[in-house]
C-alpha cells in the first residue's frame, strides 16, 4: 500500500546569523499510512514544527525527500502541496477569516483548491448541508451561520477550522497543537470531536501533542522527538502498554 506520505533522510540546516548552522531536522525517514492517526510528542526545539513544515512545504528540505501518494513533492512549493494537506494551527484566529460569517468561511473551505470562475457561489444553496455540518460539533455553531468567525469563543473557532480542513477529506490532517490555546474543558471537547471525525471519516492525521494524556489515548501510533530526531515510533500495542511515567522518562 502506498504511503501517504513519505520523508526519506529529510535534514535541515539553518543559520543563526552568527555564521554557525544548526541543525534542526535530523536525517528523518517517516512513512505515514493510510488512516494513520499519529501523535507527535517533543520537548521545545524537538524539531515537531519543522517536521510539520517540511511535509507542508513551508521549509524547504537542505537534503533528503518528501513523497506524497508515491510523488517526489520535495521542490513543491506549500500551494501546490494544499491540495492534498490541511492544517489546523495552535491559534484559532490562523484558520478562519474573521470579518466573514461561519456560513462564508465553510464555503470558501468547500471550494478550495477549485478554479476560481466568477460565478456566483450562492451561500442559501448549502444552508442545510453547513447547518448539519456544524451541528456535528456540538457546541451550537449551527446557530451561527451568519455570524462573523470573529465573534466566535476560542473553542467555536477551533471547531469551525477543524470542519474547513476536513470538508473536503484532504490526504493528510495536519493538527498543529491546535487544543492548546483552548482551556481544559473546551480542548477535552474538541479532541474528542478530532477523534470522532479522523475515525467516522476514515482520515489520516497528524497532530502534535504536549498533552501526554492524549498521547495515550488517541491514535494508532506514536512518535517521540528529540533533538530534531524520531528517536521512538511506537504501535497501538506498544502504546498501550505504557503509562504516563514512561512517557516522562522520554524527556528526563
Amino acid at each position: 500500500m502506498t504511503a501517504v506520505i513519505e520523508l526519506q533522510h529529510a535534514t535541515k540546516v539553518v543559520n543563526n546569523g552568527l555564521d554557525e548552522s544548526k541543525l534542526i531536522l535530523d536525517d528523518v525517514s517517516l512513512e505515514i499510512h493510510p488512516h494513520d492517526f499519529i501523535t507527535i510528542l517533543g520537548g521545545n526545539g524537538a524539531g515537531k514544527s519543522t517536521l510539520f513544515n517540511a511535509i507542508a512545504g513551508t521549509l524547504s528540505l537542505t537534503s533528503g525527500q518528501v513523497r506524497i501518494l508515491g510523488e517526489e513533492v520535495t521542490n513543491w512549493p506549500a500551494e501546490k502541496r494544499a491540495k492534498h494537506l490541511a492544517r489546523v494551527f495552535q491559534d484559532p484566529k490562523m484558520g478562519t477569516a474573521p470579518r466573514m460569517t461561519v456560513g462564508e468561511n465553510l464555503l470558501i473551505a468547500k471550494y478550495r483548491g477549485e478554479s476560481r470562475r466568477l460565478v456566483p457561489r450562492r451561500l442559501h444553496n448549502y444552508t442545510e448541508e453547513f447547518k448539519a455540518l456544524l451541528a456535528k460539533t456540538g457546541n451550537g455553531l449551527e446557530k451561527h451561520l451568519e455570524t462573523p468567525t470573529g465573534l466566535l469563543s476560542g473553542g467555536q473557532r477551533q471547531a469551525l477550522s477543524l470542519l474547513m480542513a476536513t470538508i473536503k477529506r484532504p490526504n493528510l490532517l495536519l493538527l498543529d497543537e491546535h487544543t492548546a490555546a483552548l482551556d481544559p474543558k473546551t480542548s477535552l471537547s474538541l479532541m474528542a470531536l478530532t477523534d470522532d471525525f479522523v475515525k467516522k471519516e476514515q482520515l489520516t492525521a497528524l497532530m502534535i501533542t504536549h498533552h501526554m494524556e492524549d498521547a495515550l489515548k488517541y491514535g494508532n501510533r506514536l512518535i517521540v522527538m528529540q533533538g530534531g530526531r524520531i528517536v521512538k515510533d511506537l504501535t497501538a500495542q506498544e502504546k498501550a502498554q505504557m503509562t504516563l511515567s514512561d512517557y516522562y522518562q522520554f524527556f528526563e
